[in-house]
C-alpha cells in the first residue's frame, strides 16, 4: 500500500503524522518506507541520524531516470523504518520537470523498483498542490488527509478534493481516500468540538475515530531525531498514533 499524506494547508501536523504513523507501523512488524517529498526535508531531519552520509537525494533520482531510488534510502532511528531522503534541492524539482512529458510519473516509476520490498510506503508531501504533490498522488494507491482542529480547517479542502478527482480521471483511477485524521485537537474547547462536527459532516466514515491532541512531546521529539515511541513512549501522542496505526491496518 502506498499512502500519500497530503493537505495543501500548512501546519496541520502532516510531517508529524508521516513520521509517527510510519514508526508505529514499523514497530508493529511491518516493512515501511517513508518517502520525503517535501523540500523542507523535515521527515528526513526528524528521524535520520546523519542524512549527509548519502551524497544524493530524491531530487537526483527524480531528475535522472538512470538512478535507483534505493541509492537514497537510509535507515532511520526507528527499527524497521527506512527513509528515502529529501534535501532543499527538491525545491528545484517543479521548474525542472514542468516541461517534461512524464514529469508527474517520475515518483511512480522510481517506486516501482522497490515497492515490493515494503508493506507500506508513506509519502510526505509539501503544503501545495503543485507538481511534487501531483507526483505523490499519481504514485499512491491511497490518500490520508490530516486536518487541523481549527476554525479554518476546511479552507482549501474543495481544491484538494478537486485535484484528487482530476488525478483519478487522468492518471490514477484507483486512487482512494483511506481516511482523514483530525490533528492538533483540543477537546477542552467548544470551538474544537464544533470543528470536529463539521469535519465529520463533510467526510463521514472516512474520519478516523482517534484524534491527535496538541502535544509538546510530539513537537520536541524531532529535535532528538526520535519518533514519539522512543522519545516519550507513554505520552498521549504515542498512544494516539499507535491507535491510528491500528485503525489504518483495519482499513487496509
Amino acid at each position: 500500500m502506498i499512502i500519500a499524506v497530503t493537505n495543501q494547508k500548512g501546519g496541520v501536523g502532516k510531517t508529524t503524522t508521516c513520521v509517527n504513523l510510519s514508526s508505529a507501523l514499523a514497530l508493529m512488524g511491518k516493512r515501511v518506507l517513508l518517502v520525503d517529498m517535501d523540500p523542507q526535508a523535515h521527515s528526513t531531519i526528524s528521524i535520520v541520524g546523519d542524512p549527509s552520509q548519502c551524497g544524493k537525494s530524491l531530487y537526483d533520482v527524480l531528475m535522472d531516470k538512470t538512478l535507483n531510488i534505493a541509492d537514497v534510502i537510509l535507515r532511520s532511528t526507528v527499527p524497521g523504518l527506512d527513509v528515502a531522503i529529501s534535501r532543499i534541492s527538491m525545491a528545484k524539482l517543479e521548474p525542472s520537470l514542468i516541461a517534461e512529458f512524464d514529469g508527474h510519473y517520475r515518483l511512480k516509476d522510481s517506486l516501482s523498483q522497490i515497492k515490493d520490498d515494503y508493506d507500506y510506503i508513506i509519502i510526505d508531501t509539501p503544503p501545495t498542490l503543485g507538481l511534487i504533490t501531483l507526483n505523490a498522488l499519481v504514485a499512491a494507491t491511497h490518500i490520508l488527509i490530516p486536518i487541523q482542529s481549527s476554525y479554518l480547517c476546511l479552507e482549501g479542502t474543495d481544491d484538494l478534493l478537486e485535484t484528487i478527482d482530476k488525478v483519478k480521471r487522468i492518471a490514477n483511477p484507483s486512487l482512494d481516500i483511506i481516511g482523514v485524521i483530525i490533528t492538533l485537537h483540543d477537546k477542552r474547547t467548544n470551538l474544537s468540538k464544533d470543528v470536529v462536527e463539521r469535519i465529520n459532516q463533510v467526510f463521514g466514515a472516512k474520519v478516523f475515530k482517534t484524534y491527535i491532541s496538541k502535544s509538546v512531546k510530539l513537537e520536541e521529539s524531532p529535535a532528538y531525531k526520535e519518533s514519539i515511541f522512543t522519545f516519550a513512549p507513554d505520552s498521549i501522542g504515542a498512544v494516539q498514533y499507535r491507535k491510528i496505526a491500528e485503525e489504518l491496518l483495519k482499513r487496509g
